[in-house]
């Protein structure tokens, strides 16, 4: 597989260096960034956390009638874990290098009528008004590898249609395959993944699952979904509906298997992905000079999911088997939402407020968690200085015990412009909380954070 990359790498430097040198005649459009990514943790030790490097390479060529756009990433990411010699001798073990092909695609205008648009090949078909977190946006699967990083999808390979009327327009988009969501890398994907629950004194030694994928076939893997929208009475709006997989696995069964005489247990799981409808709506607009914008989306399973706990073998003298099944999605409608706002002040100074219903792994009407996101920017000297004094939110478990189901996010930055094409990062994220939200399940991890892009 490393030296599939390598070749893969060699023909793409190959292919965008033949196209540059012919860029003017052709005019085909060659942009992106350099990234610089640097975290390292709080702590006494101050154990680094992230380390990425990204090259952004986007090529785009407009002719007549068309589009062809694609946009591949290039990347050292991660720090060498090294636990042998013989590792040093290879490269991809002391600085690892990892191409992706994000998106590639063909957009024809016009195509067999005037008012018809259609978009082929890999896509990021982005829908919602929310500021980067959006109930709708269900398209694409999430990529989850940045748990900061809010309103990153993968692409999908995908067939898109538009067709326009006057102020409105009507969208079709089907998607052949199925991906899942990728999850946080390292230690944050703690947020996401519940731990099962365990009786009293009992405690996981170790963890292993089996995830079921859907049939990758015309009938088990497709995503439909069709979308009205246009712009009446000074609001862009849509109505929408989905009919997908869900991207994130649902685990339906557990094997408890006892490993020592104290309460040590191998979990043994078991995981799918539930199929489920989608129905959406949004506006977006401005009342006066304050910016507003509003998302909902109703989701209902296809089915109900159980989950059992074997636990059989931790009671080899009962006569029965002993599983505990628990309901862990209802076959019943729920509803996440997002109502934001913004405000640009006199002086320049930026305010930007959202209240988001259900985050998105959170599934059921009873796990819906609330989170109310803010932030608050100034700039200075000719725009070449910002400062974020006020970035973060609040996190609400249960309205009923709030003091021990909550949790706080406070990411102040400071930002420095050079020249119109570099932008300097520095910041920390704070990070405190109780009971069982996503957030409070990563209290403590607080970092520092310093980043460096430069845009071409």
């Amino acid at each position: 597989m490393k030296v599939k990359i390598k070749i893969a790498f060699a023909l793409f430097v190959l292919f965008t260096g033949s196209f540059t040198l012919s860029a003017q005649d052709n005019k085909l459009q060659i942009k992106g960034s350099l990234l610089t990514d640097q975290r390292f943790r709080l702590k006494d030790d101050n154990p680094w956390s992230w380390n990425e490097n990204r090259l952004d390479l986007q090529l785009e060529k407009k002719i007549s009638g068309a589009k062809f756009y694609s946009d591949i990433w290039v990347r050292n990411f991660g720090v060498p874990n090294i636990t042998s010699t013989d590792q040093l001798y290879n490269p991809d073990e002391t600085s690892p290098i990892n191409l992706q092909f994000r998106e590639g695609y063909v957009s024809l205008y016009g195509f067999l009528t005037k008012n018809l648009d259609v978009t082929i090949g890999r896509q990021r078909i982005a829908w919602g008004t929310g500021d980067k977190l959006n109930p709708t946006d269900n398209l694409n699967a999430y990529d989850l590898e940045d748990i900061w990083d809010f309103g990153r999808h993968f692409g999908s390979d995908a067939v898109r249609m538009i067709y326009y009327m006057n102020d409105f327009r009507i969208e079709g988009v089907y998607i052949p395959f199925f991906r899942p969501a990728s999850l946080p890398a390292g230690d944050w994907i703690s947020a996401l993944v519940p731990q099962p629950d365990l009786p009293p004194g009992m405690q996981i030694k170790s963890f292993t699952d089996t995830l079921f994928m859907p049939q990758n076939n015309l009938s088990n893997s497709y995503t439909a979904a069709l979308k009205f929208g246009g712009y009446l009475k000074g609001f862009d709006f849509s109505l929408s509906y989905v009919y997908n997989i869900d991207g994130l696995p649902l685990t339906y069964y557990n094997t408890f298997i006892p490993v020592d005489t104290i309460g040590g247990v191998t979990i043994e799981s078991q995981a799918f992905y539930p199929r489920q409808h989608i129905f959406g709506a949004d506006l977006a607009g401005a009342i006066g000079s304050v910016g507003v914008w509003a998302e909902a989306a109703m989701f209902l399973p296809e089915e109900e999911v159980v989950m059992s706990n074997d636990l059989s073998l931790l009671y080899p003298q009962s006569p029965v088997p002993v599983i505990v099944d628990t309901v862990v999605l209802e076959k019943k409608p729920y509803v996440k939402f997002v109502v934001g706002t913004d405000y640009t002040f006199g002086d320049g100074s930026y305010f930007n407020f959202q209240y988001l219903h259900g985050f998105i792994h959170e599934r059921g009407s009873e796990n819906l968690n609330d989170y109310f996101m803010m932030g608050y920017e100034k700039k200075f000297f000719n725009d070449n200085l910002k400062i974020v004094p006020l970035a973060g939110g609040f996190v609400v478990g249960d309205w009923d015990d709030i003091p021990n189901n909550y949790a706080i996010i406070y990411a102040p930055t400071i930002s420095y412009y050079p020249n119109n094409d570099t932008e300097i990062n520095i910041g920390v994220r704070l990070l405190d909380g109780k009971g069982d939200n996503t957030f409070a399940k990563v209290a403590g991890m607080d970092e520092f954070v310093f980043s460096l892009k430069y845009s071409f």
